[in-house]
This record gives structure tokens, sequence and C-alpha cells, in this order.
């Protein structure tokens, strides 16, 4: 257990740092993190399912300014392999990953505002011209990202297994029935959040053509998703592009 335990602590570390280093390359989604873990612990299968079911919910969540979301590096990691290692389903997983999320935030926003400290040191070192020590704070920093998603999911995995399994355990049939009832309802939360930021009259009509597709065919996400993305680029292709607009003028 020790070897997974390190390896999905690197994953944890490696989405942490994929969010603030890395440039947004989106490892750190429960859609990416879900499978890996699965491959660690030895169940791809559940770990798409999960990380996918995950996603869905956080899918709307997108740090933005100052904003500070939830950790869904973290949670979707430790959701997805609390699921794994107790045999239980989706909605075990969301019962738990959503809390840890939101506990994670709160270990984040603390190294960030340690980070903030290694900022100013970094600005009084450049006045002082000592580039070494510019370096230095710009890795110490790196290492603290580092450390914000290693520990909290080595330990999880370490110390966390057992206990979780008695806690699943212990919850009353009824109870996890009305977390399978949740489970369902949370990726329409998702999609809900996401197209709060999306909306607008102007793409009004292409969020009716999929409530269509899928009423009134019988379509399912993946087919109206091909549709629109074929629309998509159609309608680029038709766009005019710089060299047209000269030519007209």
């Amino acid at each position: 257990m020790v070897l997974e335990a390190i390896l999905i602590g690197l994953l944890g570390a490696i989405g942490i740092l994929d969010g603030r280093i890395f440039g947004q390359m989106m490892f750190e989604r429960p859609l990416v993190m879900g499978p890996l873990v699965g491959l660690v612990l030895g169940d791809f299968t559940t770990g798409i399912i999960v990380g996918a079911t995950l996603e869905l919910v956080w899918m709307g969540i997108v740090g933005v300014g100052s904003a500070t979301p939830p950790d869904v590096t973290t949670g979707g990691i430790l959701g997805t392999a609390f699921a794994i290692m107790t045999d239980s389903g989706a909605e075990v997983a969301l019962a738990l990953a959503v809390p840890i999320a939101i506990l994670a935030q709160s270990l984040g926003i603390l190294v960030r505002t340690i980070n903030t400290s290694f900022i100013h040191r970094a600005d009084k070192y450049a006045e002082e011209g000592n580039t070494k020590k510019i370096v230095l704070m710009h890795w110490l920093a790196v290492g603290l990202f580092f450390l914000n998603g290693f520990v909290p999911n080595f330990l999880g995995i370490l110390l966390g297994s057992e206990v979780v399994e008695g806690i699943v355990n212990a919850i009353p049939q009824t109870i996890t029935e009305g977390l399978q009832v949740a489970a369902n309802m949370f990726p329409a939360l998702g999609f809900a959040l996401l197209l709060q930021m999306t909306f607008t009259k102007k793409l009004s009509p292409f969020y009716f053509l999929g409530f269509g597709l899928a009423v009134f065919f019988g379509l399912d996400i993946t087919p109206v998703a091909v549709i629109g993305a074929i629309i998509a680029v159609v309608i680029y292709q038709l766009m005019p592009t710089d060299k047209d607009k000269e030519v007209l003028l």
C-alpha cells in the first residue's frame, strides 16, 4: 500500500502543479486523474466511471482571479481511490470527494498565502541584483505546491483507507440510497453551473437543439456532442477570414 500511496501522492502533486505551474494542461481534472488512480489501484474501469461522474459535478468550477475554488484534484483523487478501495460506487465517491475538496481548498489557500511572502522576498532580491536567491524563492514556492498535492493524497491513501471503509460500512442503507439519488442529481448541478457562465441569447438555439435531440430523438450525450462539434466546425469554416475582409475592402 505504501507504493500505491506514493504513486497517488505523485499524481496529486502533478495535478496541483498543473493548475499552478504547468499552464493548465487539464491533468488536474477528475476526468484525467480518475482513470490514472484506477490504473494504480488495479481498477481502471471504476476509475473512469468515478472520474467522469466527478468531472460532471465540477466541470463548471473555474478559478478566476483571486478566487480559490474547491480543490478538485485532491477531492477527485481521494474520492476515486476510496470508492475503489471500499468497493463502492460513484455515490460514495461523491459523498467523500465533495467535503474533501472543500477541506483541501483551505490548505490551498494557506499555501498561496505563504507563497506570497516568497514574492516579496524575490522583489527585495531583485532590487539587490541577487538572481540566485530569486530563483530559490521561485523553487520554494514550487516545492510548497508539490507538497500541497503530495502530502494529503499520500496520507489519505496510507492512513485513511481502513477508517473510510469502516465509515462506509457503517452508513445505513437508507442514507446510501439517498446518496445514490444525490449522485444522480450532481451531474445536472454541474451542467447548470457551467450553463450559468456560458448561456447567452446568441448561443441559446444550440442549447435547445441539444435538448431537442436528447428528448425527441433519444440521443445520449456523445452523439449530441459530435453533432455540436460538426456544427461548430462548419460555422468556423464559414466565418470570413482576414484575407476575405481585405478582398471586400
